[in-house]
């Protein structure tokens, strides 16, 4: 049974539309460069991720759940197909919605991820997210050091730092951390099977190991339209650490595959 809800988006721009997914823990504001530069010939839609941002919050989340979210949201918002873009998480739900729309997707970039189950990397993040004593939180610094026993890099801790909301009540966060502990498998898993013969563009930090060659026959079992590059120098972050080659690709790819 679909859970499926509006997800919250923003809109900018104008033209044939372009779907921007950020990864998890993220927020819609992480693609934000790429959708303005976008937005000078089309209308970019940024969405938040079910149990991210201002979204709502479920107790179920896969990858089947969070394509019919951004069907739904796209139905909302009067959209019938659209290119879609997504980073990490965000890539693996663009993958699915293709999968299960391919009538929808006008083209498909996944940026660093595979449509392959990955170790649960990311399970120390989440246990340190939890361990975080909100109420000893007067102000984003003292949040800070209580997460740098857990997690060494500042800019891991100040990304992931910009999902607390503050009120009259003090701090809380805007992730829905107990789904996305309980779900963290299905996170963390494959994407759906199935053929999506449309365009894909898979685009691959250079030193980010989150792309193989040992993916290469999970991807063309589900895309035969492929296309791939490498951004030298960067790691999963790619689209943070080159934002003007990252964009420069992005939007080659969208131009290339658009209606005329």
């Amino acid at each position: 049974m679909s859970t499926a809800q509006i997800l919250n988006y923003e809109v900018i721009g104008h033209g044939q539309p372009v779907v921007l997914l950020h990864g998890l823990f993220g927020d819609l504001d992480n693609l934000k460069g790429l959708g303005r530069d976008l937005s000078e010939d089309y209308q970019v839609i940024l969405v938040d991720a079910r149990n991210h941002g201002d979204s709502f919050h479920s107790d179920h989340m896969n990858y089947s759940d969070m394509a019919q979210d951004l069907a739904a949201t796209l139905d909302d918002i009067g959209i019938e197909q659209a290119h879609i873009v997504g980073h990490s998480m965000g890539g693996k739900i663009a993958m699915e919605f293709a999968l299960t729309y391919p009538e929808r997707a006008l083209s498909v970039i996944a940026a660093d991820i595979a449509p392959v189950a990955y170790d649960p990397k990311h399970r120390h993040i989440l246990d340190a997210l939890q361990q975080l004593d909100l109420s000893q939180v007067k102000a984003r610094t003292d949040a800070d050091k209580q997460l740098a026993k857990f997690i060494e890099t500042k800019g891991v801790r100040q990304f992931l730092l910009k999902n607390l909301r503050r009120d009259d009540n003090g701090y809380s966060w805007r992730l829905n951390l107990d789904t996305l502990s309980q779900c963290y498998g299905e996170i963390s898993g494959a994407v759906r099977t199935g053929h999506y013969d449309g365009p894909i563009l898979f685009i691959k930090g250079g030193d980010s190991n989150y792309l193989q060659s040992e993916h290469e026959s999970a991807i063309r079992e589900r895309f035969s339209n492929l296309d791939m590059k490498i951004i030298e120098g960067t790691g999963h972050w790619l689209h943070a650490e080159k934002p003007r080659v990252f964009n420069r690709l992005a939007r080659s790819f969208v131009e290339n595959h658009s209606r005329t």
